[in-house]
């Protein structure tokens, strides 16, 4: 009796180590799966060659918000939903956008004329005015020197935005980025390129009143 449980015991451990790695087998292959869900295609990598060889460029694949949600560990810093581009973050982090036409990335740099606001642009620091500054360029944005800045645009094929990109405690970031393909599951393909990194912004918390 005492060697048939034995055995009995065995068989169970050997199952379960079985069916773990049968487990870590199907998510590796379904991460395989996922990354090439999320890749561009090897005709979009071949269209912007030259801009790749490049530092600080890439192409990403934007899903719409609805199918965003099956990827929990995706970064959401640009979204998408319902045809439109979305840098609104929550609390106090934000973003702010414009469109320049359908110039090519590999003409864009600071030097723009339209990258000009956003390149010397300077977030505040006290909680209060960050949040003011993050509905300000909501819903129908800010016009400045003529030129109207949102946190929330239409998606346009070929067209080229500048994005400034705010997280306090993490990062500040100055984007060009194309809209080079538009698929039927909804998903944008974009080409980007860094324009610049700045410091990363710290934010003064607001007191609570005790």
């Amino acid at each position: 009796m005492f060697f048939t449980l034995q055995v009995t015991a065995l068989a169970q451990s050997a199952s379960r180590e079985d069916l773990q790695k049968q487990l870590e087998a199907k998510r590796a292959e379904l991460q395989k799966l996922e990354d090439q869900f999320l890749a561009p295609s090897d005709e979009d990598r071949t269209a912007f060659a030259e801009l790749l060889k490049q530092p600080d460029t890439g192409l990403i694949r934007l899903l719409p918000r609805e199918v965003y949600d099956q990827f929990p560990n995706k970064p959401a810093k640009l979204t998408i939903h319902g045809g439109y581009l979305s840098v609104g973050f929550a609390g106090a982090d934000y973003g702010l956008m414009t469109t320049i036409g359908q110039v090519p990335l590999e003409e864009v740099s600071l030097e723009h004329p339209l990258a000009a606001f956003l390149a010397s642009y300077k977030p505040p620091n006290e909680e209060a005015d960050a949040r003011l500054e993050h509905r300000s360029f909501r819903p129908a944005g800010k016009i400045i020197d003529g030129v109207t800045y949102q946190e929330r645009l239409p998606v346009q094929l070929n067209t080229t935005y500048l994005l400034r990109s705010i997280n306090y405690e993490e990062s500040d970031v100055l984007v060009a980025f194309r809209v080079v393909r538009r698929d039927s599951d909804g998903s944008v393909v974009l080409a980007w390129k860094l324009l610049k990194k700045y410091p990363k912004p710290v934010l003064t918390r607001s007191q609570v009143a005790s």
